[in-house]
Formats: C-alpha cells, sequence, structure tokens
C-alpha cells in the first residue's frame, strides 16, 4: 500500500469498462460483410449476448480484426413490411475482438452507432 493512495492497483478490482449491461440472449443474425479477398459473404449466425454498444457472435466464417459487417436480425414475414417506431433490424458494427473456440469464431462487435 502506497502512502495517502489507498490500495495499490494489483489490489484493487478491475474496473468494469462496458457502459451498459449485457442481455444472454442467444439471437439468429444474418451477416454481411466482404471477406479478406474483396467478395461479399451473407452468413447465417447467432448473437451470444447484446448491449447497447455492441454483442457477442458466434460465426464459423473467420472476420478480420477492424472489418465492417451488417448484422440483420430476421423477422416474421408479416412484419417485414410493417414499419415500427423505435424498432431496428439492421446494425452496422466493427469487429474489435475475435477468439476461436472449436470451429467457431466469437467475435465482438461495437456497433458504429450505440442503440442508447
Amino acid at each position: 500500500m502506497r502512502r495517502g493512495r489507498g490500495f495499490s492497483a494489483a489490489a484493487k478490482p478491475n474496473p468494469e469498462r462496458r457502459h451498459w449491461a449485457r442481455l444472454p440472449l442467444a439471437i439468429p443474425v444474418f451477416v454481411r460483410g466482404v471477406n479478406a479477398q474483396g467478395r461479399e459473404f451473407l452468413e447465417f449466425s447467432t448473437l451470444l449476448n447484446e448491449s447497447a454498444g455492441g454483442v457477442l457472435l458466434a460465426i464459423r466464417k473467420p472476420l478480420r480484426r477492424w472489418s465492417r459487417v451488417s448484422l440483420e436480425i430476421p423477422s416474421a414475414p408479416l412484419l417485414m413490411n410493417v414499419s415500427l417506431p423505435g424498432t431496428v433490424r439492421r446494425l452496422r458494427a466493427r469487429v474489435v475482438r475475435i477468439t476461436s473456440v472449436e470451429g467457431w469464431n466469437l467475435c465482438g462487435l461495437q456497433f458504429l452507432r450505440p442503440l442508447a
């Protein structure tokens, strides 16, 4: 302990860096982007948790860090042409973190415009 400063940095718990609470909901999503060869792709995937600032995406396709993707949450055909105020179905994000686990790429995505 340093004098007059309280606990040392090593003794302090890590402060939470997230601005928004995460929701542990598995949500199906279509992911659009451009691969390393410059070709557009569309892949059906799953969001594992969500917040107003971003999501954790489980996807088979390898994504590049800092690449941009578009996420589209599918809805029932009845709602496809209905405009509901305050609802978002298409989100733009960038890949900020990638972890490979058993054939899956777990990608931390940050929304280009937070939802809150």
